[in-house]
Order: C-alpha cells, then structure tokens, then sequence
C-alpha cells in the first residue's frame, strides 16, 4: 500500500492531504480510493479522491531577501466511510458511516492491485444475496454487486442517454431476476424492445390488446371500463368546459351506482353489496348506462298544464356522443370490448392472477403498451399500478409477494408537467407508489432517457440510482441534484462515461461507484441503427405496402 501524504486541513466531510512528492501527485487519479489512518484501533476511514492541486506560496524570511517559491502538492478528498479490520466476530466490513475524523498529520494511503481488489471485494460481499451488475472500472477483478433488497426496496432510478447502454442494464437485471425462483417483476414496455426476453425461465409475455384481440387469448390483457375508477372515467369521457359537465358527472355516478348494485344483487354478492362503493371493481353493462343516459335525455315530465323537459333533457347530448364515439374506437377495444367474458364476475380475479402471480412460469411479467393509444397510455399504466397497489394492500401480509414494477421510458407516462385529466390521474397512481409502496411490497425502478421530464416527485423518493453517459446539462443537473452532496464532483464524469458505463449511488450501493454493467445473454430490441451502413447496403425489399395495411388494421 503505497503512503501518498498527510492529513494537512480536517472539514465535516473532507480532508486535504498534503503530497510528500511530485512524483506520487502525478500517480494519483479523480476517484481513486484513499484510506486514512482513524483514531481508533482496527478501523480506517475511506474516501474519494474529489480534486488535486498544486499551490505555489511565496516564502519570504525578510524584507531584503529575495522572494523563494515554495510549491504544495495537495489532494482533496471527500470521506464516504468506514472500513473495519475486525468487529466483533466479522472481518473486513465496510460501512457508510464516520465514527471518527482523522487527526492532523494522520497518515494517508491509496488503494492499489491487491489491497483495491481486497478493499473492493469487502464492499460487495456486504449484502447477503447479493444482485451482481458488473465490474469496477478502477479493479476490475472485482465484482460490483449491489444489495438486492436495498435496490429494491429504497425504488430506483436507471437513466442513460440514446445508446448510452441503458436497455442492456435493465435486460441485465431483469436476466439475474428471473433466475430466482419466486421472482415478482412487471415491466412496462412501451416499445416492445424486452420481447426477446420471452425465451427466460419464469417469464411469460403479455401485450395491450389491441383492435383485433379476442379476450380468450391468454397472451393479450383487457381493463374493461368497469376497473377505472371514478375519477379515471371522469378523466376519460368529460370535458371540463362544458357547463353541463356537474350534471353529467352526477349522472353517470348515479348510474354506476344502480348498476352495480344490480350485478351484485343478480351474483348473489351480499357481502360486497353491503359495503361497495363506486370505485369497487364490479361489472356493469355500459350500454345500459348509455341507453338510461339517452332517456334522461330525452325525458319529458309533467307540467302544471302539459309536458315539459326533464330535469337532464338536453343536458347530457354531448357526453353521450364522446361516450359513444370512445366505445365505437377500435384503438380502444381492451376497454370497450363487449365480449361476455370481460363482463364475468370472477374476470378481475384472472386478470389479477396474471398482473401477480409469480409461479407457473409467470415471475418476470413483461407488458407490451405498443399499441395503446399515446393519449390515453398515462390512464392506462396509472390504471395497472393502481390495482397492483390495491391489491397487495389488501392482501394478507403474511401471504404478500413483493414486486417490482420497471417503468420503461417513464418520461411518456410520469411526466414533470401535467395539465390536469387523464396524465394527472395515472400519475397519482405512481406517486403513491413511490410514497407508501414499500409497506405493501411494492417497488418503482424508473428508467428513462430524459430524466429531467420525469416527475420530481417520483423522483425524490427513490434512493438508488444507476446514472449512464448524459449529455443533456438539464438531466445532468436533474441526477446531480439527486446525488447526495457529499460526493462532490462525482456526478462531473456523467457526460463523458463509456456505453455500458455507469455511476452506481445509493442504499443499495455501499460505495459509490464507477462501474461496467453485465452485457445480457439476450439482447433487447433496442440497438442502434447504423444508418450509414444500412443506406450502403442494396435492398429490395421495401415494405411500405405491408406497412401502410398494418397502419389501416391497426395491427402488425
């Protein structure tokens, strides 16, 4: 272990280290790991290399002699925690925690072959079982692992710039997952790019039903109307700046109501009926709803001397035309479809066995959003997070699986800015996610290219953060906020890391890290086109046509 100087200045968190020569201030690196004799026996604090310097001090003994120059070599460093030789019965433990702070002239080394790989091998065997995600860029002998439940646990956030790697480091994790053997993971794929993921142990393949599906075919999920909750109908079918939009709203609540209270009644559901409210998932027939709608109004009452208009007439024209025009889209046929299966009552129960059940084959969930339409995909995923949510709360605990939810592209669908419907609905679901999910066992790993459009809410809850190459300065200044103000400059490296590189920090993580991420075995549909190459090649086949009937039918 090669000693590089002394503890000149003691801050809260940092030292500066006087060099004793240029020589060892020219081997020293931005990152590299230094340990500093501690006050205490069998301990060593730990820290980053943040800055190095070199001052030139004027030194004069008198006022006739000649001005000498006088050059310091110093090194900035930021403590990050403690490495105990021995405690208790455990060996060579590291923790983020400062029992102490080094003393004046206490000794300082750095970390090199052997002692590194020894120091950095301790960091990752901290966790019991541990998630392995890669290599250390500064030992690559060594494993980085990080502490499976705390990534999990704490939410997490995975950002990365186009090609910066990002899609591998989730297909990578999403791989180790699905190795264990009672995995809980739902993706959200906008794209469709995890579909070669398919061919995992305990995984299984499901997609958005678009205008074509049938709901027999198990591969394909429905949300029929009846799971949206209130507020995600009003969302969905009201408009705001109509001035008839309180007696809509109150007419279609009314209606809800009687109607479920009739498929109660006829199921024999004495003890939901007892205790349901609007936003309990019961079905009800949407075209008797309409067909109640339309007589309220047209409905003619008596007057003193002849018929009059009811109290609705007239009021509800309009939302009876965008109730019908969504339920006639095709776009939207797994909400609207009126196949008598989606209107069982024990449906919920098999769509709530596919969105949890976690054996058969069904542990890693990947969820193709493809072709849900893009206005309606925040209700939609704030819809799937919502009974996700309800249900694990209201399961047993003893009998609760926790699970991960992996929001792909969440800039799409938990977006910085809102204007109010259907995005502010879906993103509520998140945010309670984030907020109170880790006492039901529920988990957000966010991932995105533009994290600075990505909710700060959601955002600020999440204590784990793999970072990849940014080159945008507002996501930059988006991570840089998020990363605890101990590190420094760390977050300085964003721009110019490598494509599969990254900087690993949080509770997971008991170092902050630089680190090369696992290649998956099996590589998502997400890789860059080479459009040079492809416009070099001579091709014939040109596609359009096919395309153009995939665009009509709406199907691929």
């Amino acid at each position: 272990m090669d000693k590089i100087g002394s503890v000149q200045c003691v801050d809260t968190g940092t030292i500066t280290i006087k060099v004793d020569s240029e020589d060892l201030l020219n081997s020293v690196q931005i990152n590299q790991i230094v340990e500093v004799e501690s006050t205490k026996v069998n301990e060593k604090i730990i820290g980053l290399i943040t800055k190095i310097m070199r001052k030139a001090l004027s030194d004069k003994i008198d006022e006739s002699a000649e001005e000498e120059s006088v050059i310091d070599n110093i090194v900035k460093v930021n403590l990050v925690g403690t490495f105990f030789k021995k405690m208790g019965t455990q060996r060579n433990i590291f923790k983020r925690t400062l029992n102490t702070v080094p003393s004046i002239n206490a000794d300082c080394f750095l970390l090199k072959d052997n002692d590194l790989s020894e120091f950095m091998n301790a960091v990752s065997s901290n966790s019991e079982n541990p998630l392995k995600i890669g290599k250390y860029t500064i030992s690559e002998e060594s494993d980085a692992n990080l502490d499976g439940n705390k990534f999990f646990q704490r939410h997490a956030v995975i950002v990365g710039g186009t090609g910066s790697g990002k899609s591998w480091t989730v297909a990578s994790i999403l791989e180790k997952a699905s190795k264990l053997k009672s995995v809980n993971c739902l993706v959200f794929d906008m794209h469709g790019e995890y579909q070669p993921l398919e061919t995992l142990e305990n995984t299984k393949l499901f997609k958005i039903a678009g205008p074509s599906a049938l709901p027999n075919d198990e591969k394909y999920i429905f949300l029929p109307y009846w799971l949206l909750s209130y507020e995600e109908m009003m969302a969905l079918l009201l408009d705001r700046s109509d001035m008839n939009a309180p007696n809509q709203a109150r007419a279609l609540f009314d209606l809800i109501i009687q109607y479920k209270k009739e498929e109660l009644e006829k199921e024999n559901k004495t003890d939901v009926l007892n205790n349901f409210t609007i936003e309990s998932p019961v079905p009800y027939d949407i075209e008797c709803v309409i067909r109640t709608l339309k007589e309220k109004d047209q409905e003619m009452v008596p007057g003193a001397r002849t018929e009059k208009a009811g109290p609705l007439n007239g009021k509800l024209t309009r939302f009876i035309q965008r109730l019908t025009s969504k339920q006639t889209d095709k776009r939207l046929n797994f909400i609207f479809n009126s196949d008598p299966l989606l209107q069982e009552y024990d449906w919920f129960v098999r769509l709530a066995k596919k969105l949890l059940d976690f054996g058969n084959s069904n542990g890693l969930k990947i969820i193709d959003f493809s072709e849900v339409p893009s206005d309606i995909l925040p209700l939609i995923t704030g819809l799937i997070g919502r009974l996700v949510f309800s249900l694990q709360q209201w399961m047993e605990e003893k009998k609760r699986q926790p699970i991960a939810l992996f929001c792909d592209e969440a800039h799409l669908y938990l977006p910085e800015k809102v204007d109010g419907g259907m995005e502010e609905k879906g993103l509520h679901s998140f945010e309670r996610i984030a907020k109170e999910g880790r006492k039901y066992g529920v988990s957000l790993v966010v991932i995105s290219q533009r994290p600075s459009d990505v909710n700060k809410t959601i955002l600020s809850q999440c204590g784990n953060f793999i970072a990849m190459r940014l080159t945008n300065p507002d996501d930059q200044n988006v991570i840089k906020r998020l990363f605890p103000d101990n590190l420094g400059d760390f977050s300085e490296m964003l721009p110019i890391l490598d494509v599969g590189e990254s900087l690993i920090v949080g509770d997971a993580c008991l170092l902050p890290s630089r680190v090369v991420m696992d290649a998956p075995q099996i590589k998502p549909n997400s890789a860059t086109i080479d459009f040079w190459d492809e416009w070099s090649d001579e091709k014939t086949d040109r596609g359009i046509e096919e395309a153009v009937n995939a665009l009509r039918r709406q199907s691929k």
